[in-house]
């Protein structure tokens, strides 16, 4: 069902066409009839009421973006890094997702680690906050940036991995990383 809905940009109207996906039509429709009273026959204010959620809904959506350069990440392995920053995304990506592979630099570590800070490592994306939807029509997203630091052989530089992580990697080929894993989500 597609709805058409206005926002505001920095003082100019412009008009944003928004997607309204089935499974969340009728929790739209059960806010927009929360939101009028109950009052059901009242077509115009639902609409109204309706277009602001949708609007509000997809102005936090926006917030959200790829990982890219100079994101700070979060490393859930034991490789003794524990922040890095993303220098490039491969294969051509402005961005990365889940599963993607990065080049970052590490910014924090401990001492006697494995890495030190500011070596240069590729990184496997295993969090992300931005949500990723899945064939079923659910979507997965996490509280933070993570990532899990790999060789250039592509194996794991740490041998454990801290907190869930996604299904996806198995397609991406990182069944080392699942293995390893706590939690898989």
């Amino acid at each position: 069902m597609h709805l058409f809905c206005r926002g505001e940009t920095k003082g100019l109207t412009r008009f944003i066409r928004c997607l309204v996906m089935t499974s969340s039509s009728s929790r739209l429709l059960h806010a927009g009839y929360s939101l009028l009273g109950n009052l059901r026959n009242n077509s115009a204010g639902f609409m109204r009421a309706s277009q602001e959620i949708i609007s509000n809904d997809l102005y936090t959506q926006q917030m959200r973006t790829f990982i890219q350069m100079r994101t700070s990440l979060k490393v859930v392995d034991n490789s003794g890094a524990k922040r890095v920053m993303c220098i490039q995304a491969l294969k051509g990506k402005k961005g990365a997702r889940l599963g993607d592979t990065i080049v970052c630099s590490v910014k924090e570590a401990q001492a006697g680690g494995k890495v030190k800070k500011g070596e240069v490592h590729y990184g496997v994306v295993v969090r992300a906050a931005m949500p990723r939807g899945r064939c079923d029509g659910s979507e997965v997203k996490f509280d933070d940036n993570a990532v899990v630091l790999i060789n250039k052989q592509g194996e794991p530089i740490g041998t454990r991995v801290m907190g869930p992580v996604p299904h996806e990697l198995r397609r991406k080929k990182h069944l080392k990383i699942l293995s390893l894993a706590q939690h898989i989500v």
